[in-house]
């Protein structure tokens, strides 16, 4: 029957098609839909003057906190920016989509940290099936030789033995109910009798760390100290008494506390620091002898000393120098020693240098001499893989092990954690991603004395003196290259590039490519390998990274060349970077995008403003975009370092170079600007108004061009903690960089 009924119908339906083919009218193409209209923020002009200068703010309103009327009109603004950004990045959802597919199994894609010893024990981290954030664990040491990652045994349980070898110490996905949703820990301490875990969690409602203390031995909370608005903790009394700082509604670190646990005792205050521009920390020495306790200002670095077995004996100082040094002290043996970069005889010096002093000096001031050279350590060679960009410590709990622990990062290849036995130089490789199988290697114990050919499973070990054309990193240097130059800048000063392509991607002459900077407080660009950025780089696209001045890529002076009145130096030598690239070719003269986060924000804000039509698109991540006003009148803490760094707006020259660099205060009027995706968070250092006014003066300044759309996107969550949300982030800007850079 139903053979029959379809040969009846086809008759009819071949009938009806040519009648509906004699009527048929051909539609015109539907017009492409308008571009959304940007959001108009209302302006309330505010007129300021310093050292004879006058100027208006007219968004000023945005950052007035206390005004219930300006903040209910900042969040229909938000409310209006939100939806712009959705309308204008509708059309890459597809995409946005698939690069997630291809990110997810590339970001923090690690099932367990790399085990940690410490005495008896062996600590890490690791992330169940399912569960938003990780389980901080230890097993003991001696009964777990064969140890490897996570899964032998799995979660805990040696099924040989029938018994469960892991302690849980604290499930942070439990933290996160405690906190509002979220499980954010800024400090992390176990006590030197490995009996309690004193931590800090991010208190979202009232924006502050809260500590807590945790009984190891019974997995409860102890009911002392519980404090709010802590920034530093510290053992003492091997582990029966736990110092703390607490910061002042300015979140200025200002008190420090000393707590005795099991006592109902209240905890004894041991400093108070009332003037507005010092700033208390608080550490251990490594050995748990003593406690130091730095004060540092604008005026001065100080640092002085407890005796950890008597915390309420009081403290001595022994050492000071000037502003801004960095001081740390550790013992051994009798004897302090100081790590500083702080000036010798008054001249500033571009290193660090080791002072060593005996505890029982009976100098004062003490008596610091030189301590030992590095030649009299015998040190060893690693065989580093190409590019290394940095070499970082590792936590290094135990004191008393003859094994330190150490990150190497490059830009072609997956950070590395490796262990070196002092003892005998041999290194291991403890973890490493291995991006050809997507996965992470952490592997642990005696297995790691296994073959080294079984590198898909296994740790491997080299020394550097027989190493041979061995190759035991997880490189990617087959696939990608990267290329250094030394770019001179506008002055003749070098400034160092590292670009990073695809070998069998890369465009000849017509690639598009993206800067990354930074520049400031003194620190290295991190020019680690960015799993996200793989997607571009298999795209042709070419990953460039200029490591201007005011960073820390060639010591202390490097850094005080790009600060203060000589940050503009950090400027140019961003813009010296991007003229290198298309002049030579690297990047096609219209596909350059730029990328700063933070402080480097400012960095490619700026440069925009000074050569708009040098870029085709930017990513401004939690950007610091307005300093004359933050530093003149800020709403968050400022540090010392702050100021150090962009300059005292007091001061009438910081005062014109801080107007001159300015990002918000230099906009330029009927510019073509480019494309540019601001990224701020309600969780961030810099105010989310500050992203919110410069977007907002650069739509009302520049030349409207539908195709350079300038979003504002912004995030309620911590992103760094969440690894859905990395990804997801990650996605929409580099969907972004594609719609805006290769259309």
């Amino acid at each position: 029957m139903r053979h029959l009924l379809t040969a009846v119908r086809r008759p009819f339906l071949r009938h009806w098609a040519i009648l509906q083919s004699a009527t048929y009218k051909p539609q015109k193409p539907q017009p492409p839909p308008s571009p959304p209209s940007p959001p108009k923020p209302p302006k309330k002009p505010v007129s300021f003057c310093l050292h004879g200068e006058s100027w208006e703010d007219e968004y000023n309103w945005m950052s007035q906190l206390n005004d219930r009327v300006a903040m209910r009109h900042m969040d229909v603004y938000m409310e209006q920016e939100e939806k712009y950004t959705e309308a204008v990045m509708y059309d890459t959802e597809r995409l946005q989509s698939k690069l997630q597919a291809e990110m997810a199994p590339r970001l923090a894609a690690e099932l367990s940290s790399p085990p940690l010893r410490w005495g008896p024990w062996l600590y890490y981290r690791r992330v169940e099936e399912g569960k938003q954030y990780p389980l901080l664990c230890r097993r003991l040491a001696s009964l777990n030789e064969e140890f490897i990652s996570n899964k032998s045994p799995s979660a805990g349980f040696d099924f040989t033995s029938g018994k469960k070898i892991e302690q849980k110490l604290l499930d942070y996905n439990l933290e996160s109910e405690r906190f509002g949703g979220y499980a954010y820990e800024e400090l992390s301490e176990v006590s030197p009798d490995h009996r309690y875990l004193a931590y800090t969690m991010y208190d979202k409602d009232n924006d502050y760390f809260k500590l807590s203390v945790r009984d190891l031995n019974f997995g409860s909370l102890c009911s002392k100290p519980q404090a709010d608005r802590v920034s530093g903790i510290a053992w003492a009394k091997d582990g029966q008494a736990l110092l703390y700082v607490v910061t002042d509604d300015k979140k200025r670190p200002f008190r420090l506390y000393c707590s005795m646990l099991g006592s109902n005792d209240e905890d004894v205050l041991l400093l108070e620091e009332l003037q507005e521009n010092v700033h208390l920390g608080i550490r251990h020495t490594k050995d748990f002898r003593y406690l130091t306790v730095n004060a540092f200002s604008t005026q001065s670095s100080k640092v002085f000393l407890i005796n950890a077995a008597d915390p309420l004996s009081g403290m001595t100082l022994v050492w000071e120098c000037e502003a801004n040094a960095h001081c740390i002290i550790e013992h051994h043996q009798e004897y302090l020693y100081l790590f500083t970069d702080a000036a010798v005889q008054g001249q500033t010096v571009d290193h660090h240098y080791l002072l060593r002093s005996p505890v029982a000096s009976p100098c004062s001031p003490r008596n610091w001499e030189v301590g030992v050279h590095l030649k009299e350590f015998n040190p060893q060679n690693l065989p580093l893989p190409d590019h290394v960009s940095q070499i970082l410590p590792g936590p290094n709990y135990d004191f008393y092990s003859s094994i330190t622990r150490l990150a190497i990062t490059s830009p072609v290849m997956p950070d590395a954690v490796v262990d070196y036995d002092l003892v005998n130089g041999k290194w291991t490789i403890v973890q490493q991603q291995n991006l050809l199988y997507e996965r992470t290697r952490v592997l642990y114990g005696s297995a790691s004395s296994m073959n080294i050919s079984q590198k898909s499973s296994m740790s491997k070990n080299f020394c550097g003196n027989n190493a041979g054309d061995d190759r035991p990193w997880n490189d990617l240097a087959e696939y990608y290259a990267c290329e250094e130059y030394d770019v001179p800048s506008y002055d003749g000063v070098l400034v160092p590039l590292t670009i990073l392509y695809s070998r069998h991607r890369k465009k000849n002459g017509g690639s598009p490519g993206l800067l990354h900077g930074h520049g400031a407080y003194g620190e290295p660009l991190d020019k680690r390998w960015r799993n996200e950025l793989k997607s571009l780089l298999d795209r042709g696209w070419v990953i460039a990274y200029a490591d201007v001045r005011g960073g820390g890529g060639r010591g202390r002076k490097w850094h005080h060349d790009g600060r203060r009145t000589n940050k503009l130096n950090s400027v140019k030598d961003y813009i010296s970077c991007a003229k290198f690239l298309i002049e030579r070719e690297v990047v096609q003269d219209t596909k350059l995008a730029g990328w700063g986060y933070s402080a480097g924000g400012l960095l490619v804000a700026s440069a925009i403003n000074f050569c708009p039509d040098l870029f085709r698109a930017a990513i401004l991540k939690v950007p610091f975009l307005d300093p004359t006003h933050t530093l003149l009148m800020p709403i968050l803490p400022l540090t010392p370092n702050d100021y150090e760094e962009f300059g005292y707006p007091g001061d009438i020259e910081d005062f014109r170079a801080i107007h001159e660099y300015s990002p918000y205060d230099n906009i330029r009027k009927d510019a073509l600007y480019p494309a540019i995706l601001v990224t701020s968070s309600f969780n961030t250092r810099f105010g989310v108004w500050e992203a919110a006014k410069w977007v907002a003066r650069v739509r009302e300044y520049s030349a409207y061009d539908p195709s350079r759309p300038v979003l504002l996107n912004l995030t309620t969550d911590i992103v760094e903690e969440n690894r859905y949300l990395q990804c997801k982030e990650a996605a929409m800007e580099t969907a972004f960089l594609m719609k805006t850079v290769e259309s």
